[in-house]
This record gives C-alpha cells, structure tokens and sequence, in this order.
C-alpha cells in the first residue's frame, strides 16, 4: 500500500497505537495503514495507578479490531502526568548538589517581582528546600577552566548526609558547569559508586546553558520528577508487554518530536507538554492535507484548552517556558525551565472546568476542574459542583445516549440540577447559567488567542481555527466569532486527534550548549567543530529508533543577541559546514550575519546600527520522520447525507432553543454542504454550526465552517 513495504522488517507490521493520557480522559489511538482507517476509543483516566487505564483501553481497542499483537509496528505515548506532579507538588524528595557559596540560587532567581503591586505575593517555593541543598569544593571558570577540583571525601560526606534527610533523587548543578562538564562527571561516579539506589541529575546532561538561576531550575524540576516517571514508565512497559505488544514504547517530547522510552527516563524534562505537542503535530498534519498553512490550532479536552500558531505548516518553538505558575498568566511566577518545546498558551477551562461565583458575585469558570474523578455532576460518579460539559448538556450540544461513543451515559438532570444550584444564588436559571458558562469560556480562550498571537507580531485574522479535542469542536463556533477569524477546520476524529498526532509525528532530538562566538571576528573552525559534536549527540540519540523513522534531518540555530543586551533571540542558522578558504570566509560571516538580523528585523522591525552580533547559544535540532507514511483512506463522493435526529439547541442568535438536525460524521460523503444551524456527531466529539455557519465535507475528511456575517 505504500512505502513500509520498502522495508522488510516492517511488511508484516500493518498498525500502529498512540495512547494520550488527558487529566479526564486516555485516549487510544489505531492506525491501519493497510486499509488507510483510524480507529479510537476514550476511557477515563485512572488517577491512581495511569498505567492501568492505558493498558485497559489498549486490550479493549485490539478486541474490538481485531488487532493481533505481533502486527503492531510500534506504540507511542503522551502524557501530562509529569507536568501536574510539578504543579502539585507531588515529586520526589530531591536533593541539590551544587558548587560552594551557591546554595541559595534557586530561591534567589532573579530578584525580580512578578507582581509589583501585590503585597501577597507568594514566589514560587523552591522544589528543593534549603536543608536537602549541599555545597561542595570544586570550582571551573566561565571558560571552562579547572581553579580548584572537587575532593571524593567532601562528595560523599555531603550525598550521605542528604540521603540520611530521605533524599531519593539529586541534581548535581555546579557553577560554569555547560563550559565543563568533567566535574560533574567525576562527581556522579563517586554517588553511583556509594550510593548506587540514588536517582542522579547533572546540569551538563539536562541543560548545559547559560543563566545559573535556570539551569539550576531545570536540572532540580527533572530530579524532582525522575523516579516518579521511571516507576510509571516501567509499569507501563510491563503492563503493554503483557499485551504481546513490541518493547520500546516511544514517547512524545514537548519539542513535537519521539524519543526511545529510555532516553524519556533520563530526562524526564523534556516530555513537560508532551500531550499539547502531539495536538499540534497533529494539526501542522491536517493543515498540509488541504494546503492550509497557517493555522491557529485550538484543542480543548477535559481539563485544559491549548491554542498554538501554525505557520507555513510549522508550529512554533520554543528554547523555554515556565511551568507550575502561581498566576497563570504573570510570567516569572512559576519555575523556569530550558527544553525545547511547542510554543502554546494553555489556559484552565476544559470539559471538567467547574464554574463559581466570585466575591463580586461574578461567575467565574475555572481554572479547577473535576477532571475524570469525580467528574462532571452529569457522569453520576459523585460530582455535584457545575462543569463546562453539564452546560453543554443542558443547551443540547451534547447527546446523552451518546457521550464518548456511547461508552458512558450522562445524565441531563443531575447536570440541570448542578447549575440550578449555583443560578439560584444569582437570580438566573439553569438555561442562562449554562449560556454564560459557554460564553466565558469561549471568551477566555479568544482572550488568550489574541495576547498569544500578539506577542508573536500576528494578526489572529489572518489565521484559519483548527478545533480539536473533545471540547474543541463544541467551542470553536463562538470562539472564532469573538478573535474575528471567519474559517474554522474541522480534522476527522478531532476528539482524538492528540493521539493521532503521536503516529505522524517525526522522531527528533535536539541538543544544544553554551558558545560565545562573534560572526565578524570568531574563529569558524571552532565554531563548526562545535556543531559537529552537537550533530554527534543527536545521530546518537536517534540511533535506538532507526528501524522505523529516518533519514535524519539536522538543522543549525542559535541564540543570538547584539553585543550589550541583555536578552537572546533564537534564529534559524544557514546550513553548515561553516569551513571555507580564505576567498569564501566572508561569504559565511556574511550569512551567519544576515540570518540573524533578518529574524531580528522580522520581531522588531529595525536593527540597531553599527553594533557586533554575538552568538551565545548554540543548538542543533535533529528530525526523522517514520518510514511507515499512513495514507488515509479518501472519503467517496455520494449523495446527500440525512440527518439522524433532530434536537432542540440553544443558540444565542436565536435567544432560544432550535429544532437542530444532528448528522452523524461517518454519513457524510464528499460534496456535503449545509447551512447552519447543525450539529455533526462521532465518537470522540461533537461539531456546532450555529446559524451563521455553513459546512462543507472536503475529500481530506477535514470539515470546513465558514461564518457568514449576516
């Protein structure tokens, strides 16, 4: 059927999994790349023990389709497990090793206030206290030049007074460490060689790059987390293993990328926003199906929404984000952390979102949620506070008999009942409740587009919305109205389309270190030298997955600045090599250079004249994409779909409830067209046309809403 039959490891494996795990729902993915169909199912996320919920939902979708285990070419995985054990604090107790008169970094950061005016304010405690944080001898200049080496008996005398305070994780984050990493190196020996049951970080493995403060953020959050992911890991691998599935799980990297299940382990970091990259891979994919370049992807699940720019079928990257914000949107209130990572905005309004009343008696919705345990009151599992998905019951956009499938039922009454509740103490009914629920969370996220584009030199208008998840396509119809955009895309199994994400998504590694080199003067040879081992590293971490994604792409880029600021910004470099005769160096110089001020033009506008570029940050980004390429199957052409039920939906443009056609996805052929007001249902999601929408069915299976402006 297509290119794995190139490769003859792989001919007699025809599917493929991809299993997300949301904060209310696990999604499992199956892809048949001989027939070209995807198959998915949702369960609800087991809090306790996550492994069990993926393992469940993987056996029930393998019965159902049948799927024998030894045709599986390979499962891949997300998860924000990592990223909520850091918000709440539910990591390991972790120790810090660092260079003497240098305890204290972490909590003195940058000194800076988030919040200048709030005489509360609460910075973000430190993930190690002070008394798990050991100094020791040792010291390297910012050249990398060995002043003083660090003693054994100095080590181990202050690893085992940590370990004797319960320390089972340590992160080793000596001064100047990116410019040598040899001390580090020495000083994990000595710790695996005393204390061989400790976890160990060193910074010259997590994030060997300039600004203390962040480097020592970064290594302690990937300590923090390290034994929690490696036992979740292990069991996940044991529990798949069971199931006669292939050894070696892939993972999603925050970075959009796949990485082998044992390089997850050792830098936990890197998988932070693991499930919203794997939703904007996704979308990048569906955009290039029918030549939309750029996008605006919106996915909203249980528990949160994430909206992330797609530019000419890229989405955008980030060298670093903050996670685990006291304010979610005051940036400096949350720890620093440097991975390489999708650049979303993600806010807390999802399905599970519970809506109160604030002390002005506002409502409010959000950021908490009742996620999948206890759930929204209409799951029947003990919830009683209003969620976003009750209102959507009570307005009609939601069908009872078929919520996730049909897999659950929900139930109407106890969802009117929860918002009866929290209306009463504010003279409204459940219907206007419901409606204001709605509206506030289509007007959070608009709000969060229109700063995440802004800050980027965008115009929103510009976009197309691309709604995915299970809250996506409920939402994206008013959502679109409130930013100005006028086209909204619709993927097939857009309840799911985070899991697809994992199983088109590339393998990547990125690597990167500290380098100070000016274009104009430096020497190119030490510069290309420099990148060559950075190449090295990425080839050797791609190496485990070889069998089923290549050949690699690598790519050059740099954090670069003028001579005197203070901050960096992150370019796209000409490909190398950077070696030339002496008639060609200053073709490179000029290249390098114009790289950089063609960026910096591009944010803002102008460059400053007459002032030498340095290059601070060096990194190198490695990309293979899989060898087995999916060719969905066409939709046919056909006639006319008829809808399967009519149900009355609120609209606002109707100040009531309308008499709605319901159509069912898997009905609609190429060439359906329908004006609004509709719902189109499957099983993972629900689309709302409101009445100024029309619909279009494309042969790519994406769905196309265009909103007319009456």
């Amino acid at each position: 059927m297509g290119s794995h039959h190139a490769d003859k490891g792989l001919a007699l494996t025809t599917w493929a999994i991809g299993i997300d795990i949301g904060g209310t729902f696990t999604d499992v993915v199956a892809l048949d790349y001989s027939e070209g169909a995807l198959h998915s199912l949702k369960v609800l996320t087991t809090h306790g023990d996550p492994a069990q919920g993926v393992a469940d939902g993987v056996r029930q979708l393998m019965q159902t389709c049948g799927i024998r285990p030894g045709s599986v070419a390979r499962v891949v995985h997300a998860t924000t497990l990592f990223t909520n054990a850091l918000i709440e604090r539910r990591g390991s107790t972790t120790g810090l090793l660092t260079t003497r008169g240098f305890r204290d970094v972490l909590e003195i950061g940058h000194e800076r206030k988030y919040d200048l005016y709030d005489i509360h304010i609460e910075p973000a405690p430190a993930l190690v206290p002070r008394n798990l944080r050991a100094e020791i001898g040792g010291r390297i200049d910012g050249h990398g030049q060995v002043l003083e080496s660090p003693e054994a008996a100095d080590v181990r005398r202050a690893v085992a007074e940590l370990v004797e305070k319960g320390v089972e994780s340590i992160a080793v984050c000596l001064l100047h460490a990116y410019a040598f990493a040899g001390h580090e190196q020495q000083v994990r020996t000595w710790i695996e060689q005393d204390f061989p049951h400790l976890h160990v970080t060193l910074s010259s493995d997590v994030a060997p790059v300039i600004r203390e403060f962040e480097r020592n953020s970064t290594t302690v959050a990937n300590a923090y987390i390290k034994p929690l992911a490696k036992r979740y890991l292990d069991a996940l691998e044991a529990r798949l293993i069971a199931l006669g599935l292939p050894k070696g799980v892939l993972l999603m990297l925050s970075n959009g990328g796949l990485s082998h299940i044992e390089e997850a382990k050792r830098n936990p970091i890197e998988l932070l926003e693991s499930g919203p990259a794997a939703g904007a891979i996704s979308a990048a994919h569906y955009s290039h199906r029918d030549n939309q370049s750029n996008l605006m992807a919106f996915d909203m699940g249980g528990t949160t929404a994430k909206l992330c720019l797609v530019e000419h079928g890229k989405p955008y990257i980030a060298f670093g984000f903050e996670a685990a914000r006291r304010k979610r949107f005051a940036e400096g209130s949350g720890l620093p952390i440097r991975i390489t990572t999708i650049d979303l905005i993600e806010i807390g309004a999802g399905g599970g979102s519970i809506a109160h009343c604030d002390e002005l008696g506002l409502m409010k919705v959000g950021p908490h949620s009742a996620g999948s345990e206890p759930g929204p009151a209409c799951y029947g599992l003990g919830g009683e506070d209003p969620t976003v998905t009750d209102a959507n019951l009570v307005l009609g956009y939601l069908n009872p008999d078929y919520f996730a499938g049909g897999t659950m039922t929900v139930d109407r009454h106890k969802a009117r009942d929860a918002l009866s509740r929290i209306g009463a103490g504010m003279g409204l009914g459940p219907l206007d409740v419901a409606w204001g629920m709605h509206d506030i969370v289509a007007e959070n996220m608009a709000g969060a587009a229109r700063v995440h584009a802004a800050e980027r030199g965008r115009d929103p208008r510009d976009f197309v919305l691309l709604c995915t998840g299970g809250g996506g396509p409920l939402h994206a119809y008013y959502v679109a109205q409130k930013i100005g955009v006028g086209t909204i895309i619709c993927p097939p199994a857009a309840g799911v389309a985070s899991a697809y994400g994992l199983l088109v998504a590339p393998a990547r590694a990125d690597r990167s270190r500290t380098a100070t080199f000016r274009p104009s003067s430096g020497r190119l040879a030490e510069l290309e030298e420099a990148f060559r081992n950075l190449e090295a590293q990425v080839q050797d971490s791609l190496a485990s997955v070889d069998a089923t994604f290549g050949p690699i792409r690598l790519s050059r880029h740099a954090d670069g600045r003028f001579v005197g600021q203070g901050f960096t910004l992150s370019v796209e470099l000409p490909e190398g090599p950077y070696l030339a005769d002496a008639a060609g160096e200053p073709a490179v110089r000029e290249a390098l250079t114009a790289a950089f001020e063609f960026a910096y033009r591009e944010k803002f506008g102008r460059t400053p004249p007459d002032v030498p570029i340095e290059l601070v940050n060096l990194r190198v980004t490695g990309e293979a994409p899989p060898r087995m390429a999916f060719v969905p199957k066409s939709l046919e052409a056909g006639q006319r779909a008829t809808p399967s039920d009519m149900r009355d939906v609120y609209f606002r443009e109707a100040q009531g409830y309308v008499k709605t056609p319901v159509f069912q996805r898997s009905d609609l052929r190429v060439g359906f067209s329908a004006e609004g007001p509709l719902l189109v249902e499957d099983t993972s999601s629900t689309l709302v046309v409101g009445p100024k929408g029309h619909v279009e069915q494309l042969a790519s299976g994406n769905l196309v809403i265009t909103i007319k402006e009456h």
